[in-house]
């Protein structure tokens, strides 16, 4: 059996839809106990993202608005197409 490193969005799709059973050894938390959750190893977590590159056109006013909000605007587009990356799953 081959397998891929990469899970297509279709699949992806079909684990989501997976229900999530609860039991003794595995309880449902709470927010706040996810939110005091930390890794074993912390260093894993220290993934930083390559960066490239990029020439793009973008609308002026788009532009415009980002750069409104002060230092950072590429940063801020990066974090928007990022959500909008991680919430069309």
């Amino acid at each position: 059996m081959v397998t891929s490193k990469k899970l297509s969005s279709k699949r992806i799709k079909e684990i989501m839809k997976i229900p999530v059973s609860y039991d003794a050894d595995c309880p449902k938390l709470s927010k706040d106990q996810i939110a005091r959750m930390k890794p074993v190893h912390p260093e894993y977590w220290k993934v930083k993202p390559v960066k490239i590159s990029l020439s793009i056109k973008i609308d002026a006013d788009v532009l415009a608005w980002f750069k409104s909000k002060g230092r950072g605007y590429q940063t801020r587009f990066n974090k928007a197409l990022r959500d909008v990356m991680v919430h069309s799953v």
